[in-house]
C-alpha cells in the first residue's frame, strides 16, 4: 500500500485508526470460511469521518467494505481482495432514552448487548435478540435485517427503525432521526438501507423503538417423538396465546452434540424434536403454557423454569448449537425460510437431501420454528460445497421458501439470488444500487454475484 493513502486517511481519522497489520479480526469472518486481505483498516469516529471516507474512495477509485462486529455468516462484511475495510467499531455513542416515545438514538457500533442493557436501565426492552449479541452490532444488524429469537412476536430489525443517519455510495449524509411514527413524505430510505448488506451506503446512527419489558417470563422445554408433532405444538401454543416471544426447534443429533460438546445436560429424556418456548407477559403464563405443551399430542416430557439461572440451562442448549457444530469444523451454514405448513417435512427430509450429493456428511437443523427460519448446518462436505449448496437452497425454493432468512445473501449466495429474485427484481435493485453507489464502491461482490 502506497504512503499516499495511509497520508490521506490519517488526515480524516488519525494515524491511530488507520491500521495496516494484525488485521486477522477484520479479514476473516466468523465462520473463518470467508476471508480476504484488506488494503488497510480503517476506524472513523463519527458520521462526517465516514462521508470524508466515502469522497475520498470514490476519488481514487477504491472499493470500501463496511464492517460492525464480524459477526457475519454470508461473507458479506470482510474484503475479497484490495478494499479497504470501514470498521464503525467506534461509533458507539448512546443517546438518551426518550421514554415518551420509547425510543432511542444509537451509533452503527454499538452492540445489541449494550442497547439491551440501555433499555433495560429505562424499564425498556430492545425486541431484536440473537445469539452473538455481545459482539453483533446495531450496524451490521440493519445492514443485514436481523431477526433472531423474537420476531414472532415483534418482527425483524427493520420493524424496530424509526429512523436512521448514514452515508451513501455518493458521499452525501442522509439523517432522518426524529423517530415519527407517521412519515408518509416519500420513500422510506430506513427500510430500503435495512437489509441492503452495505452496498447502497455506511448506516452510521439509527434510532430504534423500544418495547415494554414484561415482569413476568416463563421459559419451557419440550419434548416430541415427531418433528411433525413439535411443529404442530408450536402452532397451537401461537395460536393460543399472544405472549409468546420465542419457539425454537431442536432435534435430537443437535441436543446430543451439545451436551458432549458443552457438558451440559437437558432436563428431560431423549426426544426426535424437542421446543424450547418463552412468554412474557404481566402475569405469570407457567400455567397456561404448561396446560397447552402437556395436551399436545406427541409430547415426551416438558420441563418448565422458575428460576433465571434454570431458564439459562434451558436456552443454553439452544444457543450453544452453533458452537458446538464448529467444533466439528468450518460447517456450511444455511439460513433459511419455508412456510409453517411445509417446515416438518422440509426438517425431516433437508438431511437426505445433503446426503444424495455429499454421503459422508452429517447434517444439523435448528432454528425459529414459529417464522419457518430454519438453520442448515452441514459438516464433513469435502469437496461437496457448491453441490451441496446448490442441493440445499433449490430444495427450499421447492418448499417455496426463502433461501435467506435473516443473515443476508453476502458472497455466498449472491450466485443462487435468481432463486428467489425474478429478473425484473433484481434489475430494479441494481438501478437502485446504480443510483445511491454510482461508482459502485460499496462492498462489491456482495448481494449481485458480478
Amino acid at each position: 500500500m502506497s504512503a499516499a493513502i495511509v497520508e490521506q486517511l490519517t488526515a480524516i481519522v488519525g494515524s491511530a485508526n488507520v491500521l495496516t497489520t494484525g488485521l486477522d479480526r477484520y479479514e476473516v469472518d466468523w465462520t473463518r470460511r470467508y476471508s480476504g486481505r484488506a488494503l488497510c483498516v480503517v476506524r472513523p469516529a463519527n458520521t462526517s469521518e465516514v462521508a470524508a471516507i466515502v469522497s475520498w474512495a470514490r476519488r481514487v477509485g477504491v472499493a470500501l467494505v463496511p464492517q460492525g462486529g464480524n459477526t457475519g455468516l454470508v461473507g458479506g462484511s470482510v474484503p475479497r481482495g484490495g478494499e479497504v475495510v470501514v470498521s464503525l467499531e467506534r461509533l458507539r455513542h448512546i443517546g438518551p432514552v426518550d421514554a415518551l416515545s420509547r425510543q432511542v438514538t444509537v451509533g452503527a457500533g454499538v452492540t445489541i448487548h449494550d442497547l439491551h442493557e440501555t433499555a433495560r436501565s429505562a424499564g425498556l426492552r430492545y425486541a431484536v435478540d440473537f445469539g452473538a449479541r455481545g459482539s453483533a452490532t446495531v450496524g451490521g444488524s440493519v445492514a443485514t435485517n436481523a431477526g433472531g429469537i423474537n420476531v414472532v412476536r415483534y418482527g425483524m430489525t427493520r420493524q424496530q427503525i424509526v429512523g436512521v443517519e448514514a452515508v451513501l455510495g455518493t458521499g452525501e449524509i442522509v439523517s432522518h432521526l426524529q423517530g415519527l411514527l407517521k412519515d408518509n413524505t416519500g420513500f422510506d430510505l430506513a427500510s430500503l438501507l435495512c437489509g441492503s448488506e452495505g452496498t447502497l451506503g455506511i448506516v452510521t446512527a439509527v434510532r430504534v423503538r423500544l418495547v415494554t419489558e414484561q415482569p413476568a417470563r416463563v421459559t419451557a422445554l419440550a419434548g416430541f417423538d415427531r418433528v411433525e408433532t413439535a411443529v404442530e405444538a408450536m402452532a397451537s401454543l401461537c395460536r393460543s396465546l399472544d405472549t409468546v416471544d420465542a419457539a425454537e426447534l431442536m432435534l435430537d443429533s443437535g441436543v446430543e452434540l451439545v451436551e458432549a460438546a458443552v457438558g451440559v445436560s437437558s432436563p428431560i429424556p431423549r426426544a426426535a424434536a424437542y421446543l424450547l418456548v418463552e412468554c412474557s407477559a404481566h402475569d405469570d403464563q407457567s400455567e397456561s403454557l404448561g396446560t397447552i405443551l402437556e395436551s399436545a399430542p406427541g409430547l415426551n416430557d416438558v420441563a418448565i423454569s422458575v428460576t433465571p439461572s434454570q431458564r439459562d440451562a434451558l436456552w443454553r442448549l439452544r444457543d450453544e448449537h452453533t458452537p458446538s457444530i464448529n467444533t466439528l469444523g468450518p460447517p456450511l451454514k444455511y439460513d433459511v425460510t419455508v412456510p409453517i405448513d411445509r417446515l416438518a417435512g422440509f426438517v425431516s427430509s433437508i438431511g437426505r437431501v445433503v446426503s444424495d450429493v455429499a454421503p459422508s456428511a452429517r447434517t444439523f437443523v435448528f432454528g425459529h420454528a414459529a417464522d419457518g427460519n430454519m438453520h442448515v448446518n452441514v459438516s464433513g462436505a469435502v469437496d461437496r460445497d457448491d453441490e451441496v449448496t446448490e442441493a440445499v437452497l433449490r430444495a427450499v425454493v421447492a418448499e417455496g421458501g426463502s433461501i435467506s432468512a435473516e443473515h443476508g445473501i453476502g458472497v455466498a449466495k449472491a450466485r443462487w439470488l435468481h432463486l428467489n429474485r425474478s429478473a425484473v427484481e433484481i434489475g430494479a435493485m441494481r438501478a437502485i444500487k446504480a443510483a445511491l453507489d454510482p461508482d459502485g464502491i460499496m462492498n462489491p461482490g456482495v448481494l449481485f454475484a458480478d
